[in-house]
């Protein structure tokens, strides 16, 4: 079983966003949450709720299909970020030139799945 979240719009750098997901891909969900809660980047509070938003949704798919749900057996199948519109600004600088800043963001996708079905899969990765 599978289950999907994903957060449009932040506005976080996609950069700054895959060094927090690099963190958590693979890992077990309960797992993924402890590390997100402790880590400094600004980057880990929005892929927090995002991971807990997954295995929300997990628990509402399981019963559905009237499956067994246990939390401890979610991984992180999957985790990446994508890039989302940039918003251009400007700021005056010298001469009466304009200098242009790119405030970006970005859209995050994580996917977990069961343990037995990630490892299944083969995305499970040992790290």
């Amino acid at each position: 079983m599978e289950a999907t979240a994903k957060a449009r719009y932040l506005r976080v750098t996609p950069q700054k966003a895959r060094r927090v997901v690099d963190l958590i891909r693979g890992q077990q969900a309960t797992e993924a949450l402890a590390v997100l809660k402790f880590a400094e980047q600004s980057a880990s509070e929005p892929i927090y709720k995002l991971v807990s938003s997954g295995i929300a949704n997990a628990r509402v798919k399981a019963d559905k299909l009237g499956e067994a749900f246990n939390e401890d057996d979610l991984v992180i199948s999957e985790a990446f970020v994508d890039e989302g519109p940039i918003m251009k600004r400007f700021r005056p600088r010298a001469q009466g030139r304009a200098g242009r800043i790119n405030k970006r963001t970005s859209h995050i996708t994580v996917v977990l799945a069961s343990g037995d079905d990630a490892s299944a899969d083969g995305r499970k990765e040992d790290r």
